[in-house]
């Protein structure tokens, strides 16, 4: 089966792509293209659908990504073996030949490229990590390698939804103590409780850093799970694990 790709029109011309959970191997809950190491998936199962996942994107890369702890931490992308990955939720790069890859499961995938200084970015944006300013904390690492944030266009990808995403008074408190003007990014929802937009506070993030172009693929991870892995749903369901999916940037 093709491995579908959602790609942003932001990267004409850069490697890159949004993958969700068909073209793959596993079985089960986590069918099918399900290439999050700590899934519990069986290992074999994963190693194919992550190469599955680096040829549709960029043919014959190697892969790489950090241990995700829901930080604001960033690496640059070296060759550290898989199963000794650093603890981060970014990594960026300023040579060919690597694939850049994030795992989510209704967390916010963010892809960013200086195309003209040859220097792309790849982060993963959960609520803390992107109330603690990963993206900016991603920018900043990527202008270190040569980049200029004015050039630099970012992607955020498929992600939980506003409809999707009911959380509590508490968590609300935590983004508008931050800043009162976060209460922009909370709706009341059907139960009375109030729903965050966690796509639009990333998207607003990224224009706050004066980053040059900003695009929204718009696609909820919750809702569509014919193409997309979803954590909270699974939690709903009390199913054991759930399957990730993979959000790849290279430098062809």
């Amino acid at each position: 089966m093709t491995v579908p790709v959602w790609r942003a029109s932001a990267f004409v011309g850069v490697a890159h792509g949004f993958l969700g959970r068909q073209g793959g191997v596993s079985t089960g809950a986590m069918a099918s293209l399900n290439c999050g190491w700590g899934s519990g998936d069986e290992l074999e199962l994963i190693v194919e659908n992550r190469k599955r996942a680096a040829d549709a994107v960029l043919p014959g890369a190697r892969i790489v990504s950090p241990h995700q702890t829901h930080s604001a931490e960033v690496v640059e992308a070296g060759e550290w073996p898989d199963h000794d990955r650093p603890h981060a939720d970014a990594v960026v790069i300023d040579r060919p030949g690597l694939l850049l890859g994030i795992l989510t499961a209704d967390c916010a995938p963010v892809l960013l490229a200086d195309r003209e200084a040859g220097v792309v970015g790849a982060a993963h944006a959960g609520w803390k990590g992107a109330l603690s300013g990963i993206t900016d904390s991603t920018i900043v690492a990527m202008e270190k390698l040569g980049a200029r944030r004015d050039r630099i266009a970012a992607a955020v990808g498929p992600c939980i939804a506003q409809r999707s995403y009911e959380v509590d008074l508490a968590f609300m408190n935590r983004f508008t103590a931050a800043d009162r003007a976060n209460d922009r990014f909370f709706s009341e929802g059907p139960s009375g409780k109030p729903h965050f937009d966690l796509e639009a506070y990333v998207l607003s993030r990224l224009a706050a850093a004066g980053v040059g172009r900003v695009e929204a693929l718009a696609a909820d991870t919750y809702a569509r799970e014919q193409h997309f892995y979803s954590y909270r749903r699974s939690t709903h369901r009390g199913e054991p694990s759930y399957g990730r999916q993979l959000s790849l940037i290279g430098i062809a």
